[in-house]
Formats: structure tokens, sequence, C-alpha cells
């Protein structure tokens, strides 16, 4: 016997059906755009992370060397391995011209001998501004370093201290007369352990009081032009001369374990090795960068940022300076800051440059004749991935 179902009680059935597949269909819908949404958002700031990830690490073109290669095969050197940044000491034609259209953002120096003619006058910096920088449109400058390494006291340099406020002004100038202010930062490259009378901690950061008129004068001036300051920081020196910076009491290495000083200054403890108040540090680069971070809040200069703009590991001529060793500094410190900030400003990564692409045989002494990541045959020293 066939049951027969009364059709009202059908009708509901057919009108409750088509709305729960009309409220299915419609949140499904919604969870289907809400998981377009959340994917876009997580595609974008992928995205946008490894722009910038690529872009936190580059190389300083030291040009000291007279068995090097020729510019145009640096330069694709380069772009071969994937690096974005590039700093020049000084303005080289050869490779300016062999930047253009790479795309690859330059760094580019005023040597210290520049700056008493760029200081004695506006024409002199706008000559420079025009030979070097408006001449070569087609390469993405970053940074104009007006000065590099110079401090007042410096027995090598300090012939020039007096010039540099005025030179960096001028070449200001021209930068803003060109109209690429927005494009390009003008600012100087100091040495940490020549600017610092005290790194250690690094909450004691202060910068030298025989030096303030000077520092003050500089770090005005970058505060409002909003640029940042390029610091010069070298770990391996900190470790070999038993710097304040790495502390001695860290301990000593044994048959069976390496030197702690030595894990410390290479990026290779997990632990924090130095406290600082509520701050932990495991290695002696976020040390020396919050030194100098320090050091500018104690001096009105908290809004600046700090740029590492000379950083390595030399691979002969002294104790510890070896490929190994430098192979694990250079990519530890590359992944480091690729994921990482400072203990002091955690979310603010520091912006890099390993020094340095060649060896440089016209440097003395022996040790700092070995930085380069390359042998000067272009082939590199050892395993080396600057995308980290």
């Amino acid at each position: 016997m066939r049951y027969r179902v009364p059709l009202s009680l059908l009708l509901l059935s057919l009108l409750c059906a088509g709305f729960l597949q009309l409220t299915s269909g419609s949140r499904q819908l919604n969870v289907e755009e809400q998981a377009d949404q959340i994917g876009g958002q997580k595609l974008r700031r992928l995205q946008d992370e490894e722009e910038e990830g690529g872009q936190k690490v580059g190389i300083c073109y030291g040009q000291m060397g007279g068995n090097q290669p020729p510019a145009h095969e640096a330069v694709e050197l380069v772009q071969s391995v994937g690096i974005q940044r590039m700093r020049l000491y000084g303005p080289d034609h050869s490779a300016l011209e062999a930047l253009k259209n790479t795309g690859i953002e330059v760094v580019l120096g005023v040597p210290n001998e520049h700056l008493h003619m760029l200081s004695s006058g506006q024409d002199g910096a706008d000559q420079w501004v025009q030979e070097y920088v408006k001449n070569y449109q087609d390469v993405k400058f970053r940074y104009i370093v007006v000065g590099n390494g110079i401090a007042p006291l410096h027995a090598q340099n300090s012939e020039f201290a007096e010039f540099l406020l005025p030179a960096m002004q001028n070449i200001k100038n021209a930068i803003s007369a060109s109209g690429l202010q927005d494009q390009i930062k003008v600012t100087t490259a100091l040495d940490q352990s020549e600017i610092l009378s005290q790194s250690s901690p690094p909450s004691a950061g202060e910068f030298r009081p025989d030096m303030r008129d000077f520092i003050d004068g500089i770090i005005n001036f970058l505060v409002n032009n909003n640029a940042p300051l390029l610091v010069n920081i070298h770990p391996y020196f900190s470790y070999i001369y038993y710097k304040d910076e790495i502390p001695h009491g860290l301990g000593e290495p044994t048959k069976w374990f390496v030197n702690p000083r030595l894990k410390y200054a290479l990026f290779q403890q997990t632990q924090s090795m130095v406290r600082d108040g509520s701050l932990g540090y495991t290695n002696v680069f976020d040390a020396m960068v919050d030194s100098v971070y320090s050091a500018l809040e104690k001096a009105n200069g908290s809004s600046l940022d700090v740029v590492v703009s000379e950083i390595g590991w030399p691979t002969a001529g002294a104790a510890d300076a070896n490929r190994k060793n430098a192979a694990a500094h250079n990519n530890n410190l590359i992944n480091h800051v690729r994921n990482n900030g400072t203990p002091k400003r955690p979310h603010k990564s520091v912006e890099t440059y390993i020094y340095s692409l060649f060896d440089e045989n016209g440097k003395s002494p022996e040790v700092n004749k070995h930085w380069g990541v390359f042998w000067n045959n272009k082939q590199a020293k050892y395993e080396i991935s600057f995308q980290g």
C-alpha cells in the first residue's frame, strides 16, 4: 500500500528545503568570501614581506684592490646572487654606468677628500650632484653618504670633521634643487667605536662628551631631514680586542666547547647571554645597535633609524679570521635582520650592508685585506644566501 503525503505538508517541505538551500548557499558564499579576503590579505602581506625582506641586506663594494674584476662584472655578480642594495664608497663612473636600469638601490659615498671643496660653497656641491647623480637618472639612488668614519679626535681623519656638516647641508640643498629630496636622503656614516664613550650594557650607550658639538649638529640635521644615521659596526674587532660589547664573563673555551664569546659574536647563542634590565641579548650585533639607539635617545635623536652601513667578518690575516667563522657570521646575520629587530626595537628591522664584495689588497694591516664574501675571481669563498 503506497503512503500518500498530504499536499499541504508537501508544499511546506518544499518551502523549507528551498529556504535551507538558500541560507546554506548564503553561508557558503560568506565563508568563501571571507576565505578569499583572508587569503588575499595573507598573500599581500607575504608579498610585502618578501619584497621588504629582500631589501634588508645589501653589500659594500670596496674597490681598494688592484686585482678585482671590472665594475660591470661586479654588478652582474651582485645581480646574479639577488642582492638588491649596494654601497659605493665613492663615485665611480664605471660602477654607476653598470648600475643603470638594474633596480639595485645605490648608497653613494662622498669621499672624505671631497668635503673641503663641497663645504666651501654651493656651486661645488651642485656640480658634484650634477656629475654623479643627475647624470645617472637611470640609477636608483637611496642615500648620499657624506664622509665615512669621520670623528674630531680620530687620528687619521679628524682634519675633515669641520667640513662634514656644511658639506652635508650643501649636498642636501643640491638634491632639493634637483627635486630629488623625496627619493634620496643625505646622511653620513660614523664608526660606533669612535663616537660612543660607553656601549655596555646597551642602555648605557652614550656619545662621547668631547664630541657632542660635532654629533649634535649631525643629529639635528638628520632629524630635520628625516634621514637615518648610518653606523659602521664590527663585532669581529669587539671580539678580538676584548671590547666591552662582548663581556669577558661569558666564559672561556674548553676542549669540547666553542668560546662563548665567539658564539655571541657569530649569532650562535639561542639564549640570552647578556641581561640589560628587562631586555636580553643573544648576540653582540643587537647589543651594538641598541647602544647607538640609547645614545640617540639621550641626544634628542630618538626619532632616527639606525642603518648598519658596514659589518662583516674577515677570512684570513688574524686570529679566528677564517671562512668557517665568516660563513657563520654573515649567514646568521642575514637571517637575523630579515626576521628580527633588536630587543630595544623588536618590530623595526635593521637595514644592513655586509662588508665586502671582494678582498682589497690595497689595505693594511693584513687582516683588512680579507673581508670579501667573494674571491676576486667572482667565486664565493663559502656558501652564502642573501635571500636568507
